[in-house]
């Protein structure tokens, strides 16, 4: 192949070394926790209602720290990583022991305790078995699966066990760490006793390795199988481990069927672990398919952390598929105290009863306490200056008092956010270690262990241990070691996050749960992740940076890292510990904890994938194997089918409950408005009138009432005269502005708030001047901008001398870049100055030619701004055109009255002198209304009138909520569905009409990928045949390639550039990629389509055979960025040769380079 050149790019951080922060503080006494597997003690409370942030009083008080870096954001890409972790829920923990000289038995005592353990849990499952086949399976009830275990099972555990026994689906929702996994190995005891399968599905296929691993251990290797993207072992296994991906793809095959026609043979039961990611945007699809695909005679267990609704996701479950049990829980094995560290002290979060905030830790008390303690610091003057005259606080003290402002709170946050050091030595100091550390970026994780690596955390014995293992683990893996973290870890503290190689994390991860590391800086991807129990949590702030600015976290992200503290069997209570930081405090803190955890929402969305699976039928390359009946069978899907299983979503159950809800809700605001209405009106005034007053007070305030209506009828007709003599005034003046130069104006109008606006702007003209023009054709056909009626009413009983003043529309552009479209009503005033109507130079356009294109180019998406009877005024957005226009308008203040050019006539003075008389006369007839014998009462019945008119509006509106809300219900995901069809039609990979399916839909059906379409375009171009394996592997790279970034730092500042054939062969597909993506603006799909042959080059050189050493040597990547893009890629190339109508040449090709590409350390064991 053709060599590969190295692609320097510019470095972006200085070459100096990066400083350490060390704050040397005396060395306490820290004995290391030893683990031994033993019953627990657990303590029955089922369905608690107490919050698990305020299940125990705050016992401690304590200190923590906390230190925002302000890098770019590694989150989301940490998030793209978190395939490789999940949550594992355990039901083992540690015990501490302060003996250090019987360390050494401890660990034997705790081999042979896992062991007997082990053992146990294998022998009782034979023993049920053994039971089964004797006497039946009328042998497998609650008690028999709870003898298995060596310790008392849980409430909410038994109760689920009985509801699967009762032959229903369960949904059970209960928080981190509570032992949910118990319930799936317990119906998977049974199922294996019965002679039938389970399926254990995972999100991750780091869990489902892990699942994989514990079930051989219950079970035996030879009942236990894994199928994922990479590996495929023991696949007819009893217990079957598997990805979401991989069970959604089974199921495709098996809607409508019978699961023994499915390939789900003799399947009884689907677990679904981790069910909450059904809320997640890039996986939660596959969640909802399965459960709308899933056979109903097969049971499922679908196991949640805690959300908001579980019961609307049991009820969804129920309705789809089949009776369905819930069983929620609340309890903690391990209660969580919360704490929150300042720069001085580590404090308990809430008070005594955990229902409020601790008040020391109010910004005013922080405040008060900061000077306080400057003070005590300071010289003996300045303590003597702490009283006035009269022996009080002086006003530094008493200023704690008053209301802060805005800075204020910033300045107090910023001078109590303290340092890693020093939260680290609070942990220390009151035994909270082990502890996981939260910091939201890779570079702030690796910092925190540089400014503390220094502080040793281990004694001698456990750092022999560490640098034995490090040895152990350098000699299999050499190309594994993160040599920048080595020092860290032989002191007890590590990184974890999405930048470190897997393996690397892997065996920080033993460490920790060996206790050899006493600190794990992470970012919140292990939340979700691993198991790494911990005694502590410590979360270094409440909001994360994104591409969009800073955002909170959500109650359940929150509680998911609270979640990691506690370890069931060790720990009395776990701690979490919130980092003051300069954005938040206590206060931001409580009211996230307070505020509830989140709902599940849908996040179903239609695929190239779903679609061409659900409604391909018969093939029109049919193999000899295939017999006519496979066809005839697969064919016989409908497009209405296909359209009742989309339309059973998560989201179509949520929104047609909304839908009925909505609608009863809307029948009782229609009937209580109408009683209102009946209530408010004139006739019902006066009915109260008549029973309320006397008859004289009744007479008189009835006959002040009528002369006040005509004298208000008066007073609207003055002022409508009074518009029309403006109108008079102002339409000749605009007239003359036609065809001369653009005048500046000022249109005036009050918002919605009541808020008076001022606008500047440029006159373009009226817009029936404006001929052939898109608004003059808009205003003339739209109903919206209907003005002729309101012209009639106010040329009614005027003389012939003001036929010409009906209100008309025109348009101009204000000097914040919006146009403006207008009737007179909303002139202020006209000035003289404005644009000249000259070209700059010669030949160009004039300005009010230039100015009526740009108005041309709009959309003309025009939306109300105010209304009246005399028209409406309207606004559109600008272009960047028009831009440099709007700049040049000048501001009001620069345009004198001198330069107004709008001068009223002696004719318009007068109307507004009488209009303005005329309202005095109904301002004194309301006084004297006020001054009668029964005003006060009749003023009650008015007030209860209007009170009654204000309560319609606010129903008024509600009912056009809930009809705009109704309107905007509709089925989820079959529109999207239809137009991703419409796309394969016309790609000519699917019939829609035929349902035939063309060998592109094939291979497009059979792919897993994020656009499964364009995975099959580009791996049915025939220019990748002549490609060698490295450079197929370079292309594959660059399909896969979404979310890798360069990450240059210091002199890491190269990347390999791909070889020249790599290179032309991405451009040639880059036409492919266009055409495919205009066909999809044409359907309205945004799938993505993704070639970036950025990195290709790197797997260009690992696919060659360079070692990793050579590729990582100043390379502008991560290791743990660059290891996930190669698996991308292997996984991509171990689909190929199972993919239908693939050359076998590029199968053969695709075979070696995944063989050559997977080795260490990249690679994945299984098992």
């Amino acid at each position: 192949m053709n060599s590969l050149s190295i692609l320097t790019l510019p470095s972006l951080f200085p070459t100096t070394k990066h400083s350490h922060i060390y704050s040397p503080a005396q060395s306490l006494p820290l004995f290391r926790p030893k683990s031994i597997l033993s019953p627990f003690p657990f303590r029955l409370s089922f369905k608690s209602r107490r919050s698990p942030f305020f299940a125990e009083p705050q016992l401690s008080d304590a200190d923590e720290e906390e230190e925002e870096e302000e890098l770019e954001d590694d989150d989301d890409d940490d998030y793209e990583a978190a395939d490789e972790y999940d949550e594992y829920e355990d039901v083992s923990g540690e015990v501490s022991d302060d003996a250090q000289q019987i360390e050494d038995e401890e660990e034997e005592i705790s081999v042979d305790s896992s062991n007997r353990k082990k053992e146990s849990t294998w022998q009782g499952v034979e023993k049920l078995c053994t039971l089964v086949r004797e006497f039946g399976v009328e042998m497998i009830d609650v008690d028999a699966l709870a003898d298995i275990y060596d310790f008392r099972i849980d409430k909410f555990q038994r109760m689920a066990i009985e509801a699967f026994l009762r032959g229903s689906s369960v949904v059970v929702s209960a928080p981190t760490s509570s032992g949910k996994t118990l319930i799936a190995e317990a119906a998977a005891v049974a199922t294996v006793a019965r002679g039938r399968r389970l399926l254990y599905t995972t999100p991750l296929k780091a869990l489902s390795n892990q699942k994989f691993r514990q079930f051989r251990e219950t079970f035996g290797d030879n009942n236990v199988g894994l199928l994922t993207g990479d590996s495929a072992v023991n696949k007819d296994a009893q217990v079957l481990v598997l990805t979401t991906e991989i069970l959604r793809n089974m199921l495709y095959n098996s809607v409508g069927m019978a699961s023994s026609g499915s390939g789900l043979f003799h399947v009884d039961v689907i677990v679904l672990d981790e069910v909450h990611y059904l809320s997640d945007i890039s996986r939660g699809t596959v969640w909802e398919e399965i459960v709308i695909y899933c056979p109903k005679e097969v049971q499922l267990i679908c196991l949640s952390a805690t959300v908001a609704n579980p019961d609307e996701l049991a009820g969804w479950i129920s309705q789809i598929h089949g009776k369905t049990e819930l069983v929620t829980s609340s309890w903690r094995p391990v209660p969580l105290t919360w704490h929150f560290s300042t720069k001085t002290s580590l404090l308990p979060l809430l008070n005594e009863k955990g229902t409020h905030m601790n008040r020391k830790l109010s910004l005013n008390y922080l405040q008060l306490s900061a000077v306080n303690s400057y003070r005590d610091d300071g010289s003996r003057r300045r303590n003597l200056r702490r009283r006035g005259r009269n022996g009080s606080l002086d006003s530094s003290v008493s200023m704690s008092e008053q209301p802060l402002s805005k800075n204020d709170k910033n300045m107090i946050r910023r001078s109590q956010v303290p340092q890693v050091v020093d939260t680290l030595w609070h942990l220390k100091a009151r035994d909270m270690l082990p502890a996981i550390w939260f910091i939201f970026n890779r570079r702030g994780c690796d910092a925190a262990v540089q400014y503390v690596e220094d502080c040793s955390l281990l004694d001698g014995c456990e750092t022999s241990e560490v640098e034995l293992a490090l040895k152990r683990f350098r000699l299999q893996y050499p190309d594994a070691v993160r040599e920048t973290a080595v020092k860290g870890l032989t002191r007890g503290v590590a990184a974890h996050h999405a930048g470190c190689l897997p393996l690397w994390k892997s065996f920080v991860e033993e460490l920790f749960q060996r206790g050899l590391v006493k600190v794990v800086f992470a970012t919140e991807t292990l939340a979700a992740g691993i198991n790494m129990p911990a005694r502590s949590a410590v979360i270094s702030s409440l909001s994360k940076r994104t591409n969009t600015g800073r955002v909170q976290l959500s109650p359940n992200e929150l509680l998911q890292m609270a979640g990691r503290a506690g370890r069931r069997g060790i720990d009395e209570r776990g701690h979490v510990v919130i980092v003051q930081t300069p954005y938040e405090g206590a206060e931001e803190c409580c009211k996230l904890l307070f505020s509830g955890v989140d709902p599940l929402v849908s996040q179903f969305t239609a695929s190239y994938g779903m679609v061409l699976n659900l409604l391909g039928g018969a093939k029109v390359t049919r193999r000899s194997n295939e017999s006519d009946e496979t066809n005839t069978l697969q064919a016989r899907r409908t497009l209405e089918e296909a359209r009742k299983l989309v339309e059973q979503s998560f989201g179509n159950y949520l929104g047609s409950n909304v839908m009925l809800a909505a609608k009863e809700e809307l029948a009782k605001i229609q009937k209580e408005i109408e009683a209102l209405t009946y209530e408010s009106s004139d006739d019902s005034i006066d009915r109260k009138s008549r029973k309320l007053l006397s008859e004289m007070a009744y007479k008189e305030i009835a006959d002040l009432q009528e002369e006040l209506r005509a004298e208000k009828r008066f007073r609207t007709e003055l002022r409508r005269r009074m518009e029309l003599k403006r109108f008079s005034a102002l339409k000749p003046l605009l007239k003359e502005f036609e065809n001369g130069h653009l005048p500046f104006i000022c249109l005036q109008y009050k918002d919605s708030e009541g808020v008076e606006n001022l606008v500047p702007a440029v006159y373009l003209g009226k817009v029936e001047s404006l001929d052939g023009s898109k608004l003059k054709k808009i205003v003339s056909v739209d109903d919206s901008f209907e003005l002729s009626s309101v012209g009639t009413e106010l040329n009614a009983g005027e003389s012939d001398t003001h036929q010409d003043v009906e209100p008309t529309y025109h348009v101009a552009l204000g000097s914040d870049n919006s146009w403006y479209l207008f009737t007179e009503k909303w002139i202020k005033t006209v000035y003289r100055s404005g644009f000249p109507n000259v070209a700059l130079t010669h030949g160009e356009a004039l300005p009010r030619e230039i100015m009526r294109s740009h108005l041309d180019k709009g959309e003309m998406q025009w939306e109300k701004l105010a209304d009246s009877e005399l028209g409406g005024l309207w606004y559109m957005e600008g272009s960047l055109e028009t831009w440099s226009w709007s700049l040049n308008v000048p501001v009001l203040s620069s345009l004198s009255e001198s330069d107004e050019a709008l001068h009223m006539s002696q004719e318009y003075i007068e109307s507004v002198e009488r209009y303005k008389e005329q309202r005095n006369k109904v301002a004194r007839l309301k006084k004297k209304i006020a001054r009668t014998e029964g005003f006060r009462e009749y003023k009650k019945i008015l007030d209860m009138a209007k009170f009654t008119e204000d309560k319609i509006k606010r129903l008024k509106a509600r009912s056009n909520h809930l009809i705009n809300r109704m309107e905007q219900i509709e089925p989820s995901g079959w529109k999207e569905f239809m137009q991703i069809s419409n796309v394969i039609h016309e790609s000519r990979a699917l019939d829609s009409n035929t349902h035939v399916i063309f060998p592109l839909g094939e291979t497009a059906a059979a792919i897993r990928g994020e656009n499964e379409l364009w995975l099959a375009m580009v791996l049915r171009n025939k220019i990748l045949l002549d490609l060698k394996p490295a450079q197929l592997a370079a292309v594959c790279a660059s399909l896969v390639s979404e979310g890798i970034k360069v990450r240059a730092w210091k002199n890491n500042n190269y990347i390999y550039e791909p070889s020249s054939t790599v290179q032309n062969v991405i451009s040639l597909l880059e036409e492919q990629r266009n055409s495919l993506l205009q066909l999809q603006q044409k359907h309205e799909v945004e799938i993505p389509c993704c070639l970036d042959g950025q990195f290709s080059g790197m797997v260009e050189a690992w696919a060659s055979g360079l070692s990793w050493r050579e590729l990582m040597m100043d390379c502008a990547m991560d290791e743990g960025d660059l290891a996930r893009l190669l698996r991308r890629t292997i996984d991509l190339l171990a689909q190929i040769p199972k993919l239908p109508d693939i050359d076998p040449l590029l199968q053969k090709n695709a075979t070696t380079a995944s063989d050559v590409m997977d080795r260490p350390p990249i690679s994945e064991l299984t098992g």
